[in-house]
């Protein structure tokens, strides 16, 4: 079974994903995992990848697909595999789908992880990190036995930038904007099935795996 991860930052996807991985053990493919590794292997992708990167310009999507398509060779995806971050555009999507096409093979399933923006804004802007071991605590969720302060290891908690509720709008933003063809496409095909992922973690699970099996 070949899955697509759908979902907004801080929706939960890539928490479920681990925990289904777990039990079926099959890989959660990461084209940014791929990509560092490609070029820590100095393989010939890898390269190519890196002359983009070091413009600081977009890896093309034809080689990011490229990417996939070598890493899905391997055994452990003969079963099935799980893509976590990819694609994030249509044009990624549609090349996804031409190259599977040539292995006879389909996303079998798009999965939404669906959580409303003033959610994804309380649970992110209410995260705290451990300066130091980079523990995760939460304001309401997961607080410390001491305020600003991290349990393991006693250093400071801070806000990352990313977690700033400025920075949190323009990411949703770009998201709603990337995805939104994404959830259409995928309803064309009658692959996409949505998870309502503001319920508890155990229950956003359970709701994923119906899907599933």
């Amino acid at each position: 079974m070949i899955i697509v991860l759908l979902g907004p930052p801080g929706s939960g996807k890539g928490t479920q994903a681990k925990r289904l991985i777990s039990e079926v053990k099959w890989p959660q493919l990461s084209t940014g995992d791929m990509l560092r590794s490609a070029i820590g292997a100095g393989s010939q992708l890898g390269k190519e990848a890196k002359s983009f990167m070091d413009r600081g310009a977009l890896v093309p999507d034809s080689v990011v697909v490229q990417l996939i398509a070598d890493r899905t060779r391997n055994e452990d995806c003969r079963a099935g595999f799980v893509l976590d971050g990819f694609p994030r555009t249509l044009p990624q999507a549609e090349a996804l789908d031409q190259m599977l096409a040539t292995r006879g093979r389909g996303i079998d399933h798009a999965v939404l992880f669906d959580v409303p923006d003033a959610d994804l804004l309380e649970r992110l802007t209410g995260r705290r990190t451990c300066a130091k071991c980079g523990a995760m605590y939460h304001l309401q969720a997961a607080q410390p036995k001491k305020q600003g302060i991290c349990d393991q290891c006693g250093s400071a908690l801070i806000q990352r930038e990313d977690d700033r509720a400025e920075v949190i709008k323009k990411r949703l933003e770009v998201y709603h904007a990337q995805t939104s063809p994404l959830i259409e496409y995928y309803k064309k095909q009658e692959k996409l099935k949505t998870v309502n992922a503001t319920q508890a973690p155990d229950l956003v699970f359970q709701a994923f795996k119906k899907i599933l099996y």
